[in-house]
């Protein structure tokens, strides 16, 4: 049986993409997101590479679905999850000003 790289849907802390990575080379999943990280901070590019995963790599529950499926439910989710931190955002933005 061969095995398969996904995002975890349950060892996640923004979108799998590093608990998948540490699972597929078992490994901790805090390395791999010390070296996201890391190369965020010093290369500028873990942002870009974590995106991308996180597009084009399917959730553990998704793997049956073709790749054109899987990238339009992963953007679906990127912009839920966008969403819902701009609403929180806001929503401590306008508790920060009634208390000024």
């Amino acid at each position: 049986m061969s095995k398969k790289l996904y995002r975890s849907e349950t060892d996640k802390m923004i979108g799998g993409v590093c608990g998948g990575l540490a699972e597929y080379f078992n490994i901790d999943s805090s390395i791999v997101r010390l070296i996201f990280v890391f190369v965020l901070l010093y290369g500028g590019s873990g942002l870009l590479a974590y995106l991308i995963l996180w597009v084009v790599l399917p959730s553990s529950s998704a793997l049956d679905l073709s790749s054109d499926e899987v990238i339009s439910k992963n953007t679906q989710e990127i912009k839920e999850k966008v969403e819902k931190s701009a609403k929180g955002i806001k929503r401590e933005v306008k508790s920060d000003t009634r208390e000024k």
